[in-house]
Protein backbone atom coordinates (compact mmCIF):
# COMPACT_ATOMS: atom_id res chain seq x y z
CA UNK A 1 0.00 0.00 0.00
CA UNK A 2 1.12 3.29 -1.25
CA UNK A 3 2.64 5.50 1.53
CA UNK A 4 0.04 8.66 1.00
CA UNK A 5 -2.76 5.64 1.55
CA UNK A 6 -1.11 4.51 4.70
CA UNK A 7 -1.25 8.17 6.05
CA UNK A 8 -4.62 8.97 5.23
CA UNK A 9 -5.70 5.74 7.04
CA UNK A 10 -3.78 6.85 9.99
CA UNK A 11 -5.20 9.87 10.10
CA UNK A 12 -8.88 8.33 9.93
CA UNK A 13 -8.03 5.48 12.70
CA UNK A 14 -6.22 8.53 15.23
CA UNK A 15 -9.66 10.55 13.89
CA UNK A 16 -11.87 7.69 15.04
CA UNK A 17 -10.60 7.07 18.19
CA UNK A 18 -10.46 10.31 19.39
CA UNK A 19 -14.11 11.01 18.27
CA UNK A 20 -15.27 7.78 20.58
CA UNK A 21 -13.93 9.11 23.73
CA UNK A 22 -15.22 12.20 25.14
CA UNK A 23 -12.52 14.36 23.37
CA UNK A 24 -15.23 16.28 20.36
CA UNK A 25 -14.46 15.15 16.80
CA UNK A 26 -16.22 13.55 13.51
CA UNK A 27 -15.06 10.66 12.38
CA UNK A 28 -17.42 10.42 9.97
CA UNK A 29 -16.80 13.49 7.81
CA UNK A 30 -13.35 12.27 7.74
CA UNK A 31 -14.42 8.98 6.59
CA UNK A 32 -16.40 10.15 4.27
CA UNK A 33 -13.56 12.31 2.78
CA UNK A 34 -11.39 9.56 2.51
CA UNK A 35 -13.72 7.58 0.32
CA UNK A 36 -14.76 10.62 -1.76
CA UNK A 37 -10.97 11.31 -2.47
CA UNK A 38 -9.82 7.96 -2.94
CA UNK A 39 -12.96 5.08 -3.48
CA UNK A 40 -10.66 2.22 -3.64
CA UNK A 41 -9.63 2.36 -0.32
CA UNK A 42 -13.05 2.38 1.17
CA UNK A 43 -13.40 -1.16 2.56
CA UNK A 44 -10.02 -0.68 4.39
CA UNK A 45 -10.95 2.94 5.51
CA UNK A 46 -14.23 1.16 6.87
CA UNK A 47 -12.30 -1.37 8.62
CA UNK A 48 -9.60 1.34 10.01
CA UNK A 49 -12.63 3.73 11.06
CA UNK A 50 -14.61 0.67 13.51
CA UNK A 51 -11.48 -0.31 14.96
CA UNK A 52 -10.34 2.80 15.67
CA UNK A 53 -13.98 3.73 16.82
CA UNK A 54 -14.43 0.63 18.94
CA UNK A 55 -10.68 1.26 20.57
CA UNK A 56 -11.89 4.34 21.45
CA UNK A 57 -15.22 3.24 23.44
CA UNK A 58 -12.97 0.88 24.87
CA UNK A 59 -11.25 3.19 26.27
CA UNK A 60 -14.41 4.98 28.00
CA UNK A 61 -15.45 1.55 28.76
CA UNK A 62 -12.35 1.09 30.71
CA UNK A 63 -12.91 4.79 32.33
CA UNK A 64 -16.09 3.43 33.62
CA UNK A 65 -14.05 0.15 35.22
CA UNK A 66 -11.85 2.57 37.33
CA UNK A 67 -14.98 5.14 38.62
CA UNK A 68 -16.06 5.06 41.87
CA UNK A 69 -19.48 6.37 40.99
CA UNK A 70 -21.78 5.89 39.12
CA UNK A 71 -21.67 8.08 35.53
CA UNK A 72 -23.61 11.30 35.71
CA UNK A 73 -25.75 10.32 32.68
CA UNK A 74 -28.16 8.39 34.63
CA UNK A 75 -30.02 8.03 31.56
CA UNK A 76 -27.45 5.99 29.93
CA UNK A 77 -26.71 4.04 32.97
CA UNK A 78 -30.60 2.85 33.38
CA UNK A 79 -30.26 2.06 29.43
CA UNK A 80 -27.86 -0.37 30.35
CA UNK A 81 -29.14 -1.48 33.31
CA UNK A 82 -32.22 -2.33 31.18
CA UNK A 83 -30.86 -3.73 28.14
CA UNK A 84 -27.56 -4.76 28.77
CA UNK A 85 -24.47 -5.07 26.23
CA UNK A 86 -27.51 -4.34 24.18
CA UNK A 87 -27.41 -1.11 24.79
CA UNK A 88 -23.96 -0.98 23.46
CA UNK A 89 -25.01 -1.11 19.68
CA UNK A 90 -25.89 2.64 20.18
CA UNK A 91 -22.52 3.72 21.48
CA UNK A 92 -22.18 5.14 18.08
CA UNK A 93 -24.30 8.40 18.72
CA UNK A 94 -23.06 11.43 19.78
CA UNK A 95 -22.83 12.50 23.62
CA UNK A 96 -24.98 9.48 24.90
CA UNK A 97 -22.88 6.32 23.35
CA UNK A 98 -19.74 7.90 25.38
CA UNK A 99 -22.22 7.34 28.16
CA UNK A 100 -22.93 4.48 27.65
CA UNK A 101 -19.74 2.87 27.39
CA UNK A 102 -18.92 4.03 30.36
CA UNK A 103 -22.11 2.93 32.33
CA UNK A 104 -21.31 -0.70 31.06
CA UNK A 105 -18.08 -0.03 32.51
CA UNK A 106 -19.02 0.90 35.60
CA UNK A 107 -21.48 -1.63 35.67
CA UNK A 108 -18.61 -4.67 35.16
CA UNK A 109 -20.17 -5.82 31.95
CA UNK A 110 -17.83 -8.29 30.24
CA UNK A 111 -14.99 -7.03 28.27
CA UNK A 112 -15.36 -9.11 25.28
CA UNK A 113 -19.66 -8.94 24.37
CA UNK A 114 -18.94 -5.02 25.36
CA UNK A 115 -16.22 -5.00 22.37
CA UNK A 116 -18.28 -6.84 20.03
CA UNK A 117 -21.66 -4.69 20.40
CA UNK A 118 -19.81 -1.73 20.19
CA UNK A 119 -18.07 -2.90 16.94
CA UNK A 120 -21.09 -3.62 15.46
CA UNK A 121 -23.06 -0.56 16.16
CA UNK A 122 -19.72 1.81 14.85
CA UNK A 123 -19.38 -1.06 11.75
CA UNK A 124 -23.16 0.00 10.76
CA UNK A 125 -22.43 3.51 11.50
CA UNK A 126 -19.51 3.50 8.58
CA UNK A 127 -20.92 1.69 6.44
CA UNK A 128 -23.97 3.37 5.95
CA UNK A 129 -21.44 6.46 5.58
CA UNK A 130 -19.42 4.82 2.88
CA UNK A 131 -22.07 3.68 1.06
CA UNK A 132 -23.94 7.29 0.98
CA UNK A 133 -20.66 9.04 -0.75
CA UNK A 134 -20.58 5.99 -3.12
CA UNK A 135 -23.72 6.91 -4.22
CA UNK A 136 -23.86 10.05 -3.99
CA UNK A 137 -20.36 10.04 -6.27
CA UNK A 138 -22.06 7.57 -8.79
Amino acid sequence: MPNEALALLAGLFASAFLSATVLPGSSEIALAALVAHVPALAPAAVLVATVGNTLGGMTSYAIGRVLPAPPRDNRALALVRRYGTWALLFSWLPVVGDALCIASGWLRQRALPAACAIAAGKLARYLVVAEGVRRLAA
